[in-house]
């Protein structure tokens, strides 16, 4: 996982390792390649491995292909001030469909870099604090 200014565009199409099946992919959205790892994470990551005397492993995907993997799909539904620059308003709530809230790991724009689990927690506290009370 890396916090550089990036992010993947999914596509769901036919795939030879699938047979021709349908597979979900991943693509950069910009047509940039996106780094499969950062110099300096690896030199971080090098330093730790020779004081612990441990060994330094990555997917198969990226050491192979080149192709930088997560388990933690982030965004899609970013918050903004109006309709244009985002699909949630400071509350929470989608443009355009009064009632319906989107209050989870889509509302955050790109990879953070670590488990996104207390983030997802803290802006699900923060959310309900803005929701409005039964009566209002």
């Amino acid at each position: 996982m890396q916090p550089v200014n990036n992010y993947l565009r999914l596509t769901y199409e036919r795939r030879w390792w699938r047979l021709g099946g349908l597979s979900m992919n991943s693509h950069p959205h910009t047509g940039e390649p996106i780094p499969s790892h950062i110099p300096s994470g690896v030199e971080t990551a090098d330093k730790i491995r020779k004081k612990s005397g441990g060994t330094i492993l990555t997917t198969y995907m990226d050491a192979l292909f080149r192709i930088p993997t997560t388990a933690h799909i982030l965004g899609g539904a970013c918050m903004g001030k109006d309709i244009y620059s985002g699909v949630i308003d400071e509350n929470f709530q989608v443009f355009n469909y009064p009632g319906l809230y989107i209050i989870d790991g889509s509302v955050i724009p790109s990879n953070l870099g670590v488990n996104p689990s207390l983030t997802i927690t803290a802006l699900a506290e923060y959310a309900m604090n803005r929701f409005p009370g039964k009566n209002e």
